[in-house]
């Protein structure tokens, strides 16, 4: 009686091990299939698809898995300066540095201009400056995800809230990260790219305006939401896809009238001169 007892419990064990293993079998492929769903929606983006958020073609742009070195590998001397930059950025969180931070993290909509309105000089905006409004908001995808997505989708790399299970400055947007590649930073390179092609614009405040692009890719450290060396790869693929963008006749043309739209306004003295002007000498 007591043996079958014993195999009876044996038995409900070995059910319920089972059934765990059976469970996260489920979730792990549910998990995977939601990771490949989302990236097979995102490879098919470009200007095919989706006119008004990109100039370029996903084939257009320089193959980020070939241009960068793999992301850190932990324990390298590389991956401890990592681990110093986040701890730094965790201590200016609870600053007005980190509130900017926080902000930063709004790439959508109006995020972009609305970020570099103040170092431009001008409220960027599609009543005030619609051709230089245009031109931001069109090639942010170009920067943002055709120029990371090779590199993104390869190397998958754990992003800095969940490498140390630690929220970020805003955890709502965690779990829709946490499916989304570290290496290299998407609003690195949106705001990286965007200061270049707007410091060309307005050269006068291209101090400011290149300024505020670094910040961009900071305010990703300090919020948790990047390693250091994600927003350095960030900036070198950015500056790529200017490059490449500099060749695309619609982004070319779509310059040239911001450059005009831009020289008006500058005649009309609506634009904020720069006060970090260096001396002509």
């Amino acid at each position: 009686m007591k043996g079958s007892i014993s195999n009876e419990k044996q038995k409900t064990q070995t059910d319920k091990i089972g059934n765990r293993f059976r469970l996260r079998r489920i979730i792990v492929f549910l998990f995977l299939n939601c990771v490949v769903g989302t990236y097979a929606q995102t490879e098919s983006k470009d200007v095919r698809t989706h006119p008004e958020s990109y100039f370029l073609k996903a084939e257009d742009v320089v193959n980020s898995l070939e241009l960068l070195p793999a992301p850190p590998e932990q324990g390298s001397a590389l991956f401890k300066y990592d681990e110093e930059r986040y701890l730094w950025g965790k201590s200016q969180r609870e600053t007005l540095r980190g509130e900017q931070a926080a902000a930063d993290a709004n790439v959508e909509g109006e995020g972009v201009p609305q970020a570099f309105s103040e170092s431009f000089g001008i409220r960027i905006s599609k009543d005030q400056t619609p051709e230089i409004y245009r031109l931001v908001l069109k090639m942010r995808e170009d920067a943002g995800d055709l120029s990371t997505r090779l590199a993104k989708k390869h190397y998958m790399r754990v992003r800095p809230f969940a490498y140390y299970n630690e929220p970020t400055c805003n955890p709502a947007q965690q779990q829709e990260l946490a499916s989304n590649g570290s290496y290299p930073s998407g609003h690195t390179a949106i705001g990286w790219a965007t200061a270049l092609v707007l410091a060309e614009i307005n050269v006068d405040r291209q101090n400011e305006i290149l300024k505020r692009g670094y910040e961009m890719g900071e305010s990703r450290v300090i919020c948790g939401y990047h390693f250091q060396s994600d927003v350095d790869a960030a900036r070198l693929v950015a500056s790529a896809v200017v490059a490449r963008l500099h060749a695309d006749k619609g982004f070319v043309r779509q310059l040239a009238k911001a450059k005009k739209e831009f020289k008006h306004l500058m005649k009309e003295g609506k634009v904020v001169l720069s006060e970090l002007r260096g001396d002509s000498d």
